[in-house]
């Protein structure tokens, strides 16, 4: 095999060789892209002009969206530009900037999903020491450990997933995915790559784990709640966070825990799409439609921005 280290491009995974269906590919994806950009974003402008929102479970719902459009923005422009251009080529510096923010955000969103768990036990199980425990300085604390924690481990798997030889350059996937980089390689250093792989698992693993034991012990103080309405406005607040965690972890889980193959399927395409798209794109919505803090939120922005028009049309 020749030596292809040095190559200059990686060849992505084409979506259709129609013509017709690449345009289609690339409005869809723009959709999303949309979509996922002005969800998050409101909840972003909804909870820094409402002080009401100003508290930890809504600190860390901002940078939750802060990282969700940083993962799709990693992955979906590049492909809508190679859809409209007709091209699957993608720079070798590009794969390299895309597997980096990729783990970056993707290991972020993990974390703090794990975070955010934390704090919901903190509220409904010590609800008097909650201000003690979650104050300021301490959700601060947690947020910088987590983006230091993610640009380590991003930077980690980034340098050695680009050590190795790699045998070709054609990626059967519509992104630079670790493990269909890892298939190109006759090298052992893939290996180590490899290795920090299932390290990766291990520790989403440990996060599932961790916010499973976690509800397990919310949802039995909610149990003895006396009223109706405790127990769902403690819920109202649980539901939307398990939603979150199941379909981001739930679709990843299945996507790598699969037997490997060596021709890449149509389930492959899929299941990337749902992880890496979907799942950020119906965030900021799952949150929306069981919280009426957002919501309130939401139709005040909505409806100052409305005022604000009816105003500058009057002047």
């Amino acid at each position: 095999m020749s030596n292809l280290t040095s190559i200059s491009m990686f060849l992505l995974r084409e979506f259709s060789d129609v013509r017709e269906l690449q345009i289609l590919h690339f409005f869809l994806f723009l959709g999303f892209y949309l979509t996922t950009l002005a969800g998050n974003l409101l909840i972003i402008v909804a909870v820094a002009f409402d002080h009401h929102l100003h508290k930890p479970m809504y600190f860390f719902l901002t940078n939750l969206a802060l990282m969700d459009v940083g993962s799709v923005s990693a992955i979906i422009p590049k492909s809508m530009a190679n859809s409209i251009m007709n091209s699957r080529s993608i720079s070798y510096s590009g794969c390299v900037a895309q597997v980096f923010f990729y783990f970056f955000f993707t290991f972020a969103d993990l974390s703090l999903l794990t975070v955010m768990a934390h704090d919901r036990y903190v509220a409904i199980c010590n609800p008097l020491q909650y201000e003690m425990i979650m104050y300021k300085g301490a959700c601060i604390q947690m947020i910088v450990i987590v983006w230091i924690t993610s640009l380590l481990y991003s930077m980690l798997h980034t340098c050695s997933t680009f050590a190795i030889t790699f045998s070709s350059n054609v990626v059967n996937q519509f992104f630079c995915e670790v493990p269909k980089l890892l298939k190109l390689s006759y090298s052992n250093i893939y290996l180590v790559e490899a290795g920090l792989i299932v390290l990766g698992c291990f520790i989403a693993l440990g996060c599932l784990i961790f916010i499973l034991i976690t509800y397990m012990q919310v949802f039995a103080v909610v149990r003895r709640i006396p009223s109706v309405h405790g127990k769902k406005k403690a819920l109202s607040t649980c539901l939307p966070h398990l939603t979150v965690v199941s379909l981001f972890l739930g679709t990843a889980i299945f996507a790598y825990a699969k037997p490997p193959s060596n021709v890449s399927s149509f389930l492959d395409v899929a299941f990337a799409v749902i992880y890496t798209i979907i799942s950020p794109m119906l965030n900021p919505f799952i949150y929306s439609m069981r919280n009426k803090e957002i919501k309130t939120a939401l139709w005040k922005l909505l409806d100052f921005r409305h005022s604000a028009r009816s105003t500058f049309r009057v002047l």
